[in-house]
């Protein structure tokens, strides 16, 4: 019998390996901890433990306070541990983007019902440093060309854990654009449509917060 949506995942970053990039370039690589391990099985196994096929939220690679030190997508330690109800060992402060995360989740319904229907991964399954900041794959040139096999390869790997055929990008400016170029020449998914990122939306338009829930809830509530 094939496995468990929860499961693949859980193999899948169980096995994940870091790229090569420039040497200039950090990444990072948390799957190396045993706490992190635990934390994907469990988050996982909880809400995924099933055979049905989910919408792809497609973001930009994860964030030193986020899914780049917790192992979950835009989840940083408070959110697993008041969220989530998974205890945790990690350090870290409040990440924007899973704030915005999980007032969005809260939007459509909680976490139960969210992660039923949504599976939220990124370009790169890994993210990036440079003297100490978050790097984006596409800041750079050199790291973008260098990424380019390990990221197909990866997104095919996750298509087999059951997508739906049309797809998120969160981001409208490059990420939408580097996802259409790959899209269209490997055929990923039927469509992937555009959504504002979490982070520009706390950091820039915090003020029309409601207004970009409201986005997402109406983009998504059919998903």
């Amino acid at each position: 019998m094939k496995k468990t949506f929860g499961q693949q995942v859980i193999d899948y970053y169980r096995n994940l390996t870091p790229p090569e990039v420039p040497g200039n370039v950090e990444v990072l690589y948390p799957m190396e901890e045993s706490e992190v391990i635990r934390v994907i099985g469990e988050f996982y196994s909880r809400f995924f433990d099933d055979h049905q096929p989910r919408t792809y939220l497609i973001g930009i690679n994860p964030g030193r306070h986020g899914g780049g030190s917790t192992g979950v997508p835009f989840t940083d330690p408070q959110k697993l541990t008041d969220i989530l109800d998974i205890p945790n060992s990690f350090e870290g402060q409040q990440e924007l983007s899973s704030r915005f995360i999980y007032q969005m989740i809260d939007t459509l319904g909680g976490v139960e019902s969210f992660y039923r229907r949504f599976y939220i991964t990124s370009v790169c399954p890994l993210g990036f440093t440079r003297d100490g900041k978050n790097l984006n794959y596409y800041d750079s040139r050199d790291l973008e060309n260098a990424l380019e096999d390990y990221i197909v390869e990866n997104m095919r790997e996750q298509l087999s854990f059951g997508a739906k055929p049309v797809a998120y990008s969160l981001g409208m400016g490059k990420n939408i654009a580097y996802l259409d170029k790959l899209n269209k020449r490997h055929g990923f998914f039927d469509e992937i449509r555009p959504l504002p990122h979490p982070r520009w939306i706390m950091q820039y338009r915090l003020k029309r917060l409601d207004e970009f829930l409201d986005l997402y809830l109406r983009e998504l509530e059919g998903g």
